[in-house]
C-alpha cells in the first residue's frame, strides 16, 4: 500500500504540479504586493481619494461593507491575469505555432457525390470510378491539396 503511495508522489507530473503551485503562489504574492504598493495608490490619486483606498468602506444600518479590499483584490487579479496572458500564454502560443508540424492532407478525405450515378467519389476526382463519366474537380479541394485548378 505504501509503495503505491510512494510511486504516486514520485511521479513526475505530481512533482511538477507541486512546483507550479508554489511558483504560482509566489508570483501571486509579488503581483499583489506590486498592486498594493503602486497601482492602488495611483488609482486612489486619480479618483481623488488620497493614496490607498483599500480601507474604504460604507455602512448600512450598522453593517460595514469594506469595498476597498474587494477593489484591491480585483485589481491584483486583473494585473495577474494580464501578466500571465501577455507574459506566458501569448509567447507559448507563438512558440507552439512556430514548431507545429503541418498536417498531411488526405486527398481522399474530402468526398462528394457523382452528379450522374450519385456514388461517393473524392472531391478532386475528374472521372467517376463507378460510371466513368467526366466531372470537374472541386476547386476548393484542389487548392487544399495544392494541385492547379482545372478550367
Amino acid at each position: 500500500m505504501l509503495n503505491g503511495f510512494k510511486d504516486f508522489i514520485l511521479r513526475g507530473n505530481v512533482i511538477s504540479m507541486a512546483i507550479g503551485l508554489a511558483v504560482g503562489a509566489a508570483f501571486t504574492a509579488v503581483v499583489t504586493g506590486f498592486s498594493t504598493a503602486f497601482i492602488t495608490p495611483l488609482i486612489g490619486l486619480a479618483t481623488g481619494s488620497v493614496g490607498d483606498f483599500s480601507s474604504a468602506q460604507f455602512s448600512v444600518e450598522g453593517a460595514i461593507f469594506p469595498y476597498g479590499k474587494f477593489l484591491a483584490a480585483a485589481i491584483a487579479f486583473l494585473i495577474t491575469a494580464a501578466v500571465l496572458y501577455f507574459g506566458v500564454v501569448v509567447p507559448m502560443a507563438k512558440v507552439q505555432n512556430r514548431f507545429a508540424k503541418a498536417e498531411k492532407v488526405d486527398i481522399k478525405a474530402a468526398v462528394r457525390d457523382c452528379p450522374r450515378c450519385y456514388t461517393e467519389i473524392p472531391a478532386i476526382a475528374s472521372r467517376c470510378a463507378h460510371c466513368t463519366s467526366e466531372i470537374k474537380p472541386d476547386p476548393e479541394a484542389l487548392e487544399v491539396v495544392g494541385l492547379p485548378t482545372q478550367r
